[in-house]
């Protein structure tokens, strides 16, 4: 196999396509279902419970991404992904078919169950065929699928729902399933050291899943279902964090725990989840006040917000493609924390953002701060993944996409207490209202992205071999 190419059309082209076709369905379905809300709503009723279609989606794919990592060390990363994309297709029919909001919502779980598998997988595969000089134009290739996400996905949507049936937006999902899994099946060929049969970690497993699950559903929920200081957020919360100090105690006696407490001894994979949790909480932050900013404060239309925060994704990949010059020439380091430097930048710039500002100027924060998630998501996850062998690369790079979940989450909680507690009870906030309760948001990002530095900072010098 020739080790000197990367394109499409390589030897190992095929299975670059069929990762990029995998990851689009995570991507796609992230972004198409937003301009059907009220398609759905008007069709299904039950306009209080469709936050859950988020919600839930990112709760099932959060909890199950390190359970898949650790069975793709275990089994092989071939069976978990397309059992990821199976689950996936099996949601996605269910959802098209749903005839009540409650069913849509269980339906979009399963759907989260798949995509926990399939998003990981993609880029522990990719980190397994390609080597560390290659690997950041490979992951070039697959951030350029969110880039064109951001762009389609809304478009899809949009256009699904008026001309033919939001149903659409799931079934859409069935030939692009059916086609990354026979891509996959047909051009995927590993090779994985022969191991006696291994012991599962069953109670781990379920100590990591209810505890992880419970805690970000506390912080997903807090404020909106229940009040923060509400028993049942105690509860939630409370028994979360219990769950998760037992889920401790059991993997220090696990023969083969499902999440290795080694990780989090080692620096390089220490600060690499540090920078996903930050990457997590701003990339949420940016995709979820942006465009109501741009809406609501600015006076555009849904399109031109939706516009204006893709540029954060089309600046991205551009530079994730080229990081891999920078890193092999100064070091993961020097990479990060250019990227993070970046990313502070940007945010600072967005300090500055006003009610009469134009939207040429929030478009290329968005843009700038891209450019440096590009120079620090992938060096660092690409630097975690270098760090180890082809038996730990699968629950290493799960961990990471873990924490960057759980950094989601932490903005949901974060950044939503900040602007209700500047608009409080008003129901239609003015402009002027809607710009002074966005302007801490942005101010948080940019004190979130100097602590992205010091994460950066913390990464080996060199690149690995």
């Amino acid at each position: 196999m020739d080790r000197r190419s990367i394109g499409l059309r390589s030897d190992r082209g095929p299975v670059l396509l069929a990762l990029m076709l995998s990851t689009s369905l995570v991507a796609l379905d992230s972004t198409i279902i937003a301009t059907a809300v009220l398609t759905i709503v008007g069709d299904l009723g039950g306009f209080t419970q469709f936050p859950w279609l988020f919600s839930i989606y990112l709760l099932a794919q959060a909890v199950s991404v390190p359970i898949y990592g650790k069975l793709a060390d275990t089994f092989g990363r071939k069976p978990v992904i397309l059992w990821g994309i199976g689950v996936f297709l099996l949601g996605s029919i269910l959802c098209g078919l749903a005839t009540s909001m409650i069913a849509l919502i269980a339906f979009r779980a399963v759907q989260g169950l798949g995509a926990g598998a399939v998003q990981p997988m993609s880029i522990t595969i990719a980190g397994d065929i390609y080597t560390v000089a290659e690997r950041a134009k490979a992951q070039g290739y697959l951030a350029s699928v969110w880039a064109i996400s951001a762009v389609l996905g809304p478009t899809l949507g949009g256009v699904f729902s008026e001309y033919l049936s939001w149903r659409w937006i799931f079934f859409i999902n069935i030939p692009l399933c059916v086609l990354a899994a026979w891509m996959l099946f047909r051009n995927l060929h590993e090779e994985r050291p022969a191991t006696t049969k291994p012991e599962i970690d069953y109670l781990g497993t379920v100590l990591l899943t209810i505890g992880a699950g419970a805690v970000i559903l506390g912080l997903l929920e807090g404020g909106h279902a229940w009040a923060w200081n509400s028993p049942a957020s105690y509860t939630v919360l409370g028994g979360g964090a219990i769950l998760l100090i037992a889920f401790g105690f059991a993997e220090r006696r696990a023969a083969n725990p499902i999440l290795p407490l080694w990780l989090f001894t080692r620096r390089v994979l220490v600060a690499s989840c540090l920078v996903a949790v930050l990457v997590g909480a701003i990339v949420l932050a940016l995709t979820s006040y942006v465009p109501t900013f741009v809406q609501g404060a600015l006076g555009t239309s849904a399109i031109v917000a939706g516009f204006a925060v893709a540029a954060l994704t089309l600046g991205w990949p551009l530079t994730a493609s080229l990081s891999g010059r920078v890193y092999l020439r100064l070091g993961f380091r020097a990479t990060g924390v250019i990227g993070s430097v970046l990313v502070t930048v940007g945010a600072l710039l967005t300090t500055l953002i006003t009610e009469g500002s134009e939207i040429w100027y929030v478009a290329a924060c968005c843009f700038i701060i891209g450019a440096g998630m590009g120079l620090v998501a992938s060096p660092t996850l690409i630097a975690a993944q270098s760090s180890v062998d082809w038996a730990e690369r699968g629950v290493v790079t799960s961990t990471n996409m873990f924490t960057r979940s759980i950094g989601s989450a932490v903005g949901v909680a974060a950044f939503g207490a900040i602007v209700n507690s500047h608009i409080g009870r008003v129901d239609q906030p003015t402009p002027e209202q809607l710009a002074d309760a966005i302007h801490p948001v942005f101010v948080v990002i940019a004190v979130a992205s100097v602590f992205m530095i010091a994460a950066a900072a913390m990464m080996p010098k060199r690149s690995a071999s």
